[in-house]
C-alpha cells in the first residue's frame, strides 16, 4: 500500500470547495483554517488544499502541501471520516518544519472536535 492519502480523497472541483466554504464551520489558528463539512454515506474524508501565492515561492508552497497531506495520512485513524475538510495555510505556515505543522494542524482539528483522543499517550 502507497503510504499516502489517495487521489479519491482529495477534494478538486471548485463547486466542492464552494460548498465546503459555504456550509461548513470553519475553525482557525495562526497557521491554518480548517473548514469542515459533515457528509453523509461518505466512508473516506476528503481533503482539499488551498496555499495562496502569499505563502511563498512553488517550491514553498508544495513543501506546505506534501506537511499537510502526510499529516492527514498519519492521523487519518482518528479523524472523522464522514467529512470534507479543506485546509487554507496561512503565511505563518510556510516557516514550519514537519513536526510544527503536525501540532499545529492537530490544534486546530482538536478545537473542532473532529480528532479522536489517541490511545495510550
Amino acid at each position: 500500500m502507497i503510504d499516502r492519502v489517495r487521489k479519491r480523497q482529495r477534494i478538486k472541483k471548485n463547486k466542492e470547495f464552494q460548498q465546503v466554504f459555504n456550509e461548513g464551520k470553519s475553525y482557525a489558528n495562526r497557521q491554518f483554517v480548517v473548514y469542515c463539512l459533515p457528509k453523509e454515506g461518505q466512508k473516506e474524508f476528503r481533503i482539499g488544499l488551498s496555499i495562496g501565492k502569499k505563502i511563498g515561492n512553488a517550491v514553498i508552497r508544495n513543501q506546505v502541501k506534501r506537511y499537510i497531506r502526510q499529516v492527514f495520512f498519519e492521523i487519518k485513524e482518528e479523524l472523522r471520516q464522514d467529512m470534507d475538510y479543506v485546509i487554507i495555510a496561512r503565511v505563518s505556515a510556510a516557516n514550519l518544519n514537519y513536526h510544527e505543522t503536525k501540532k499545529s494542524l492537530e490544534h486546530v482539528l482538536k478545537i473542532a472536535k473532529v480528532i479522536k483522543r489517541k490511545k495510550n499517550s
